[in-house]
């Protein structure tokens, strides 16, 4: 994706000296597939679903959308700054997590677009032993994305991993249509970016983070994010390398748990860098495109090169595309409360 700066040399070791420049478009927090899937499978609707239960209800009503702050991605399309209204909603109090997407594939048989392409992206850090040295890297530039053989949301790290002990972690290598899926399923819907934003702000005015301006208030970690030298040493000073449960640190004004960090959410926006003037209530973005909208940031993110855990960031990818960093929560119009 566009960045104003560069990661660090991955060949060199913890405390290279990074030098700015360009990162390919699509390949930095969240690579995308060369190639589009052949059709998609049928996915059984829930019969007798009814109404969706569990989210969080949210009064809706105007706040401020996107930043204007110093540390924006410009060409992200971060600003400006615009009033958007919405109507009232619910929205999932966390992500998705591998137990609640393992009872869908259970009831249903899905294959996500990982099982059916046959591969998924997987950080260099968390391959499992039997693909290592196996896999090619996404691109020149991010060689810590590796394009690996048998991962998906059961594989996360490819052959010879499992998600047996993280059924609370967030489901990963799920696909914009995946989530669709799971949606369809669920009776429910993915959340446009404005309601994502909005949810995530947690009641709080323009704060950077869903908890205020600072990043770790009294030296408190508060997101799952890169800490130490990327992309090869990683401190752990916030507890994890990969991802976290889903209910890690704290929740937000609005009880909602890691919306910063952790792994990027999709949205139900197609993407684009262009804001009318004038946002009408309940904005659901252009009415095209060829990426869909990611909000939140991963457990990759590092401000020396990509600080899109703040609220008001964005990026995007395909809407075929999987990787171990990208999950998504469901929401639902008040109506289906």
């Amino acid at each position: 994706m566009p960045s104003s700066h560069s990661p660090a040399d991955p060949a060199a070791g913890p405390g290279a000296v990074q030098v700015p420049a360009p990162v390919p478009a699509g390949t930095c927090c969240s690579p995308g597939r060369p190639r589009a899937p052949e059709g998609r499978a049928h996915v059984p609707r829930r019969a007798g679903r009814g109404r969706v239960t569990g989210l969080v209800p949210l009064p809706g009503g105007a706040f401020r959308m996107g930043t204007d702050h110093a540390d924006r991605f410009e060409s992200d399309g971060e600003g400006p700054v615009r009033e958007v209204r919405l109507s009232p909603f619910g929205i999932a109090a966390t992500t998705v997590t591998n137990a609640q997407f393992a009872r869908f594939v259970k009831e249903t048989s899905y294959l996500t677009d990982a099982e059916r392409f046959g591969w998924s992206y997987v950080f260099h850090l968390l391959v499992s032993p039997a693909a290592r040295g196996s896999a090619p890297p996404a691109a020149d530039r991010t060689p810590w994305w590796l394009a690996v053989d048998g991962a998906c949301w059961r594989a996360p790290g490819g052959p010879g991993s499992a998600v047996g002990g993280q059924r609370n972690h967030p489901v990963v290598h799920v696909s914009h249509n995946d989530a669709l899926a799971y949606c369809d399923w669920a009776g429910a819907r993915l959340p446009t970016e404005a309601e994502w934003e909005y949810a995530a702000r947690g009641g709080l005015d323009q704060a950077r983070y869903p908890w205020g301006d600072e990043l770790t208030p009294r030296g408190v970690h508060r997101c799952n994010i890169w800490q130490g030298a990327f992309p090869h040493h990683n401190t752990l000073d916030d507890g994890h390398l990969g991802t976290a449960p889903v209910k890690s640190y704290r929740p937000n004004g609005f009880g909602l748990w890691n919306v910063a960090g952790n792994v990027w959410e999709w949205c139900a926006d197609w993407f684009g860098v262009d804001h009318p003037a004038d946002p009408p209530t309940d904005p659901a973005g252009p009415s095209g495109g060829t990426d869909r909208v990611i909000k939140g940031g991963s457990y990759l993110c590092h401000a020396s090169y990509c600080n899109r855990y703040r609220v008001g960031a964005r990026s995007r990818n395909t809407p075929d595309s999987s990787t171990g960093n990208t999950g998504f929560r469901i929401a639902a119009s008040a109506s289906a409360l």
